[in-house]
């Protein structure tokens, strides 16, 4: 039985080196290692080690394109630089580009938010791989135009994230595409308690309050009028941006509140305010059509100047009382204060002047493109408008501009005085388009309101918007999602999800 006691001993063996390694199966840590994942408060703050910035480029390296700004304008000129001439370094405070003309489809459902939201590093791929480019959360807060440097603040958010801190960035060619922002006329209570449709947060945030009202409205114990007030949607603004967000609010509440929210259906409805005529930017066929299409999808249209905003309810200037339960402000847009402080030539309305060739001729190699930029009075031009279109055609002749002077041995910091800069910059107006809701849009391609053209309402429109605003979103990436969205809508309706 020899063989049986060896099994026995090997298994005793076994058995006792099983439970060494259940009894300590790694060694134990250090409280020193422990102490670096310590849970518990300390008085001490998070420190920064201060970041001087990115100083000149030095000999041999590429000259450094700085932008100022990630919206139409300066993601087209990014998009366009070559960077085999130039090092790109694009400041803003949001990493993306927002494809505003769908941005309204997005509060009510029918687009989700990535769909309308290009990241940086997708439009100009360099900023992601190359060394000497980068993009920096950050936002400008002071210019030196002798020393060629910028001064940036980062931006962080949270109660806790770290404490902003300033750096410098130094530039050979600098452009500043910093947009503008919504326009409050001084009227008192605005920035408070309306909500603007610029961004995609902005887009957030009116279609969770939305969806939180119709859902508050039908818990019991809420009054009638308390009812009409909550699901009351009040738009301040008969500009494109307005009535296409009028158009599809309608939408959403004939299509989907009527369908999922019965209950309060009824109380349910929008008012569209306008101080003039709702699109004046179109002929008069094409506005008294938009009129009266939106009076059907049941939009109530009022002409009134608003003097004051109330956290519940808005006085007009005839002291009628108009309580709202969401109310988006949509009045066009001016100069941010970070332009109008700054020591540049300013054109009419407060915006920096620039020359026919968009710079700005009282220093050396700074660039001015988009909403924040006007042609000076000495040009003998008029300001253009503050529209997608023509900031992107602004990047695009600006980028062929930089590629130029680059090439020719210009982009280095004072190096493109003598270069001879070529064609002026010249704006075409390519017509103007804006959806009004049930399968119906206004599209006017000619170049004036008394130039010939081609000018069309109704669905043949809407199909034409359709078609060339998907062709207009810049990556395939985003089209597919574009697409994708509009049939999932179309066959399943919209979102109500409140996230």
């Amino acid at each position: 039985m020899a063989w049986l006691k060896s099994l026995i001993q090997l298994t005793v063996t076994k058995s006792s080196s099983i439970r060494a390694r259940k009894t300590n199966p790694f060694p134990l840590p250090s409280l020193a290692l422990i102490a670096q994942f310590s849970t518990a408060p300390t008085n001490e703050t998070p420190r920064v080690t201060p970041y001087s910035g990115l100083g000149p480029a030095k000999p041999g390296e590429k000259p450094r394109v700085v932008v100022l700004g990630s919206g139409w304008a300066g993601c087209r000129l990014m998009k366009g630089l070559d960077t085999s001439i130039y090092d790109v370094v694009c400041v803003s405070p949001r990493n993306h580009m927002v494809f505003t003309p769908l941005l309204a489809s997005t509060c009510v459902g029918t687009l989700e938010f990535r769909s309308v939201a290009e990241p940086i590093g997708r439009i100009q791929p360099a900023i992601s791989r190359e060394p000497g480019s980068y993009f920096f959360l950050s936002k400008c807060v002071g210019i030196d135009t002798d020393k060629h440097v910028v001064e940036c603040e980062t931006v962080t958010d949270g109660a806790e994230s770290l404490d902003p801190w300033k750096f410098n960035i130094s530039y050979d060619k600098l452009v500043i595409a910093l947009g503008a922002e919504a326009s409050t006329f001084g009227i008192n209570g605005v920035t408070e308690h309306a909500i603007f449709l610029r961004e995609v947060y902005h887009a957030q945030e009116i279609r969770r309050k939305l969806l939180l009202n119709l859902m508050l409205s039908d818990i019991p114990g809420v009054s009638e009028a308390e009812k009409s007030r909550l699901l009351h949607c009040v738009v301040v603004g008969g500009g494109p941006t307005g009535v296409e967000f009028s158009g599809e609010l309608s939408d959403f509440i004939t299509r989907d509140v009527r369908q999922r929210y019965s209950h309060v259906k009824n109380y349910i409805h929008v008012t569209l305010i306008e101080a003039n005529e709702i699109l004046s930017s179109f002929d008069d066929r094409l506005r008294h059509y938009a009129t009266k299409q939106l009076t059907k999808s049941g939009v109530r249209l009022v002409r009134g100047v608003v003097k004051d905003v109330k956290a519940q309810k808005l006085i007009l200037d005839d002291g009628t009382e108009v309580p709202y339960g969401l109310l988006v402000w949509s009045t066009g847009v001016g100069p941010s204060p970070f332009i109008k402080s700054l020591d540049l030539p300013k054109a009419t309305g407060g915006r920096i002047g620039v020359d026919e060739w968009l710079r700005v001729p009282s220093v050396e190699d700074v660039f001015s493109i988009g909403d924040c930029s006007g042609f000076l009075e000495s040009t003998g031009r008029p300001t253009l408008p503050a529209l997608a279109q023509v900031a992107e055609r602004q990047g695009k002749y600006l980028a062929n501009l930089l590629n130029r002077i680059g090439k020719a041995g210009g982009g280095p910091a004072d190096r493109a005085k003598d270069i001879e800069f070529g064609e002026q910059f010249v704006y075409k107006h390519l017509g103007s388009m804006a959806t009004i809701g049930r399968y119906k849009a206004l599209v006017d391609l000619r170049q004036s309101k008394e130039a010939k053209g081609l000018s069309l309402a109704g669905f043949p429109s809407w199909f034409i918007w359709r078609s060339a605003y998907l062709t207009r979103v810049i990556s395939w990436r985003n089209r597919f999602y574009v697409a994708i969205n509009w049939a999932t809508t179309f066959v399943f309706g919209r979102d109500i999800s409140r996230i």
